[in-house]
């Protein structure tokens, strides 16, 4: 594994690739043990967190992602990359989608909170675009701090 430190407005991003992919993208420093790197995907990915942080609205596909998951968090996270800048989805719209994706009646919600919950590549696989029934703020990995403040960025009322 590789790493990247990017020094965001919401504190220090630390980057994680296997040498060609990002792997990861998590709010936190390097471990002490490990070098920074400079690798192409390091480069992409500053360039796309830049424009994020300007207000702009990059395209998470641009990117090459390959975050370690079960198929069915991997499902999840996919639904996440379709959430445009400007939207958001709870964690009931995420899981009729999914449940519809995979040809079932219906989804628990839950199981996508815990999907969303696990995502390894924050801020450009959206986890923060998903709230809760009636646009209730939730859960964040990071602190609903962060989650509000990405969510201002982009423009929502929080």
């Amino acid at each position: 594994m590789y790493f990247a430190t990017y020094p965001s407005p919401l504190g220090s991003l630390l980057l994680i690739s296997d040498g060609d992919n990002l792997t990861g993208l998590t709010f936190g420093d390097l471990p002490p043990e490990e070098h920074c790197c400079d690798l192409p995907v390091f480069r992409e990915t500053v360039r796309w967190l830049d424009a994020y942080f300007r207000g702009e609205a990059p395209d998470p596909l641009s990117l090459p992602l390959a975050p370690a998951g079960s198929d069915f968090q991997r499902l999840v996270w996919r639904i996440l990359l379709e959430i445009p800048r400007s939207s958001l989805r709870t964690y009931g719209e995420i899981a009729r989608e999914a449940a519809d994706r995979l040809g079932k009646e219906k989804m628990s919600p839950q199981a996508v909170g815990q999907a969303v919950g696990r995502n390894p590549i924050c801020i450009i696989i959206p986890c923060h675009r998903c709230v809760g029934a009636a646009g209730a703020l939730t859960g964040y990995a990071w602190g609903l701090e962060k989650k509000t403040a990405l969510l201002r960025l982009e423009g929502h009322n929080y």
